[in-house]
């Protein structure tokens, strides 16, 4: 039972795997696109302020897919998913959220909200970096 189980997680994550890349492959192209209409729109190679910073949401996102990528691409090698990189993810995720935010447009919670997920975000990314230090020594 636990080979059958194994070997549907195996087949399981490959299809993954292959729908991820494409998802990132179309979302690159759809970013080039996006940068080529901003950039030949009139004035051209002038993008405005609120375009790029929806452009860099954009680039975020697709990071994040790289990074989804990267995760299960480790948990397909080593049967694992890994802290750092699981965290790296939530770090990207948070800061296209923070990017893309206009200040003024949500309530002082939300922000307040975005904040301690930072702060949450930084320490636990700290402690693994300490716990991969001392794994080391």
């Amino acid at each position: 039972m636990d080979s059958l189980i194994t070997k549907t997680q195996a087949i399981i994550a490959a299809v993954l795997m292959v729908l991820l890349i494409l998802v990132i492959a179309l979302s690159t192209i759809h970013l080039c696109v996006l940068l080529g209409h901003e950039v030949w729109k009139p004035p051209r190679f002038l993008i405005p302020v609120q375009d790029l910073v929806e452009l860099f949401g954009y680039f975020l996102l697709v990071l994040i897919g790289v990074e989804l990528l990267e995760t299960l691409k480790g948990y397909i090698k080593k049967n694992a998913l890994h802290a750092r990189v699981v965290l790296e993810v939530a770090m990207i995720a948070v800061a296209r959220k923070v990017i893309t935010t206009e200040p003024s447009a949500v309530s002082g919670v939300t922000l307040f909200g975005i904040a301690a997920l930072i702060l949450a975000l930084g320490i636990a990314f700290y402690l693994e970096s300490q716990a991969r230090k001392a794994d080391q020594s």
